[in-house]
């Protein structure tokens, strides 16, 4: 298998036309795998029929990181991609990504801003490719930051989270998995993910030969922003990243990039 996608699901509607979509882009044919995590819940309307297609569902709801680290667990490809479940994906989405990726990479690809009603791009928004990772206010965040437009792989300090690529060994040295302790159950595992990748000597990078759309904000929000078993992330969730890299990131980081 070269590549698994793991989409962690709570009862967002639009989980079905993203599968159809990575199914009807890809160009690696059996080769390929998507394992749809139902987080503790089953949906109206079926996952869809296809040998490539395989469910890993949660008896109970375990939250976004949890269902991320159950679908990475479940999984055999040699590469990991990681989705939301209301995306769409350009032709050749995988093997473009795999063509280029390195052994220390984390790749993530351009990204549109969809519209799920009409399911297509919405033009008027542009794109994001690079982005500046800042500390605002409480929090870690990720903002748009130009970069050089000849550049088709740039490296990048941050990325939005809801689609990236990896070879399968770099989750496995240096990722470990998200961690729910301290850090909540959503939110901030891009963050997470590139310190730990920065602490080894890897790269987050943009591939602009490639693209996803994801759903823009002026849409009701679908999926999961908490439940009852995992509430939300609140303040304290937010201020054990910071504990956790804020010196790292000051001495470190912000000199390597000049900021």
């Amino acid at each position: 298998m070269k590549l698994s996608v793991v989409i962690p699901s709570y009862r967002d509607p639009l989980l079905h036309p993203t599968i159809d979509s990575l199914l009807d882009n890809s160009q690696l044919g059996m080769e390929l795998e998507i394992i749809v995590v139902l987080d503790g819940y089953w949906p109206d309307k079926p996952v869809k029929d296809d040998p490539r297609v395989k469910v890993v569902h949660l008896g109970k709801n375990r939250g976004m990181r949890g269902a991320i680290n159950a679908g990475v667990e479940a999984s055999i490809g040699e590469y990991l991609m990681r989705v939301d479940e209301h995306q769409m994906f350009c032709k050749g989405y995988d093997t473009t990504v795999l063509e280029t990726i390195k052994d220390d990479w984390i790749v993530t690809p351009r990204r549109y801003f969809l519209d799920p009603v009409k399911w297509e791009i919405m033009q008027e928004h542009g794109h994001v490719d690079r982005m500046k990772l800042s500390i605002r206010g409480p929090k870690f965040a990720g903002i748009n930051w130009p970069g050089d437009p000849s550049l088709m792989l740039e490296e990048s300090m941050a990325m939005q989270g809801s689609c990236w690529f990896m070879p399968r060994k770099v989750w496995t040295d240096v990722i470990g998995e998200l961690q729910t302790e301290g850090y909540g159950p959503l939110y901030q595992d891009s963050h997470e993910m590139v310190f730990k990748l920065w602490k080894v000597g890897g790269k987050l990078m943009i591939n602009k030969y490639t693209w996803h759309a994801h759903k823009h904000r002026s849409f009701p929000r679908t999926h999961n922003n908490g439940t009852k078993e995992n509430p939300s992330n609140n303040a304290d969730c937010f201020a054990y990243s910071l504990k956790v890299w804020r010196d790292y990131y000051e001495k470190e980081i912000k000199p390597k990039w000049k900021i």
